[in-house]
């Protein structure tokens, strides 16, 4: 019992570095058009489907792109550049693990406002019935 709890506390740590989003809030972000989605899975998975207005940044190319220029950034990815104090900065993954890295990389990187859809695209797909 004590091994079970302390190995869920120590799961519950390691994902909760960063502030996560939930589908919920996402929804409201998206409808109120104040929000910058990046979505860290590789281009084959999203050609599999996509939440609206998302930026596609594979998790491998996200610290080089936080680094950029915004002209080189819009250039590169046909997007403005997320601000570092912009509050509305989500990304996600497949599943929940990459987007995490990814809003570590970012609020390492000075995004302190950066946060993580932990139901990730698979939450998305499901409750949008895709």
């Amino acid at each position: 019992m004590f091994l079970r709890k302390l190995l869920s506390r120590l799961a519950d740590n390691t994902m909760s570095s960063g502030a996560v989003i939930t589908y919920d809030e996402l929804k409201q972000l998206i409808s109120s058009g104040c929000v910058q989605i990046f979505d860290v899975r590789n281009p084959e998975e999203v050609q599999n489907g996509k939440i609206p207005n998302s930026i596609n940044i594979p998790v491998s190319e996200l610290e080089d792109a936080l680094k950029m220029d915004p002209a080189a950034f819009k250039q590169k990815f046909k997007a403005e550049k997320p601000k570092l104090d912009d509050s509305n900065v989500i990304f996600h993954c497949q599943l929940g693990r990459r987007g995490q890295r990814a809003t570590e990389m970012a609020i390492a990187e000075g995004y302190k406002n950066a946060r993580n859809y932990l139901g990730a695209y698979s939450e998305w797909a499901a409750k949008e019935g895709r």
